[in-house]
């Protein structure tokens, strides 16, 4: 039996097993928040013929893949940073900047916060506001920034609310921070599944922020958790040279290497990805927000946080009826600012999300409602 304090995050299916006694292969995951289509039918043909890559090193430089990633999202070839998923670069980035005091948006991923006290520094959290859904209040942030910051943080869109900030905005907090020699860091995760990705990432503001770091990688929109393929972008060469004077060499293999230029290079995989992910939120969303017994945010990303107000049942409860079906979604009591009747899930398949819904719907109801 699962109690209140156990947690699982989307890759612990092996907990799951132990725990539920289902074999992890019938587990569908909507914890885990990775692309449902799996890595794409050209990148699993060309891949499977690139196997004598590995007899070699790859080009220390990445210069292809970095010139792959340029294409595919507009920042200079220059200001890209290779990095062994983008974990790699949030410690490495730390490491560099050694921040004393930080500010992080919160709900937000754990990580961030455990990075900078590893670090030695310290961090606060702005909390976004439930009666705001979760929207950031731009201005009353930036009334919040002051001299005795070095660090803003910011997931977007935000995991696990799905909120974003938009690139207008960003220059109003890029400003500031300015104005206060704060650095900001910016994870896009999963901007891609963004609806209006070009008014959300902050890319082109690279340009012109030096004090702006971008997280981006393929374990989400490209389905490629194992690949740990990450890459970083900002307009501060400084930065640049003492992220890549730190970092071991090579942390890329050669298969990561060749699949991430065919990745980036495969529209449509891409396109189909955006279309399904756009279609299902807005149909599930949509499902949901006529149900009296939960409430629904406004979803940027392909996962949704959804806050249960029936009586009686909270999110432990709530996943335990889901995963005694096979279905993992997210218990976010652990996330900052959430309390126990808050769960997160991700955008799957058609079939998949009908099953979903139909297993919130009897924990709900108590029986199936037509959808």
């Amino acid at each position: 039996m699962i109690k209140h304090k156990d947690h699982f995050h989307g890759s612990d299916l092996e907990e799951i097993e132990k725990c539920f006694g289902i074999k992890k292969e019938k587990i569908i995951s909507f914890s885990a928040n990775v692309n449902p289509l799996g890595i794409s039918t050209r990148l699993r043909t060309a891949l499977a013929g690139q196997l004598d890559a590995i007899t070699r090193y790859p080009d220390r430089e990445y210069t292809k893949l970095r010139q792959c990633i340029s294409a595919y999202t507009g920042a200079h070839t220059e200001n890209i940073i290779m990095g062994n998923g983008s974990t790699e670069l949030i410690s490495l980035f730390i490491q560099v900047a050694r921040p004393k005091k930080a500010m992080i948006l919160g709900p937000t991923y754990s990580e961030y916060e455990r990075d900078i006290n590893l670090g030695g520094g310290s961090c606060m959290y702005y909390p976004l506001k439930e009666q705001q859904d979760f929207q950031t209040d731009v201005d009353d942030l930036c009334r919040k920034l002051h001299d005795g910051l070095d660090l803003l943080v910011l997931c977007n869109p935000n995991n696990p609310t799905s909120t974003a900030i938009t690139n207008t905005q960003m220059r109003r907090i890029l400003d500031t921070c300015l104005q206060y020699g704060i650095f900001v860091m910016v994870d896009e995760t999963y901007v891609e599944f963004a609806p209006n990705e070009s008014q959300i990432t902050s890319v082109k503001l690279t340009d012109h922020y030096t004090n702006l770091i971008i997280l981006r990688g393929t374990s989400k929109f490209f389905a490629a958790p194992g690949l740990r393929l990450g890459y970083a972008i900002t307009g501060n060469p400084d930065l640049i040279a003492k992220i890549n004077l730190r970092k071991d060499p090579w942390t890329i293999n050669s298969l990561a290497e060749i699949a991430g230029q065919i990745m980036f290079q495969d529209q449509g995989y891409i396109q189909e990805t955006k279309d399904l992910i756009s279609t299902e939120r807005e149909r599930i969303f949509q499902i949901l927000t006529d149900w009296d017994t939960v409430k629904v945010y406004p979803p940027q990303g392909n996962f949704m946080l959804m806050r249960v107000l029936k009586e009686g049942i909270d999110a432990p409860v709530l996943f335990r009826h889901c995963i005694q079906k096979g279905l993992m979604i997210r218990d976010c009591s652990t996330f900052p600012f959430l309390d126990p009747r808050y769960v997160r899930f991700c955008i799957m398949l058609p079939a998949q999300n009908d099953m979903l819904i139909d297993t919130l719907k009897e924990c709900m109801y108590g029986k199936n409602i037509d959808h």
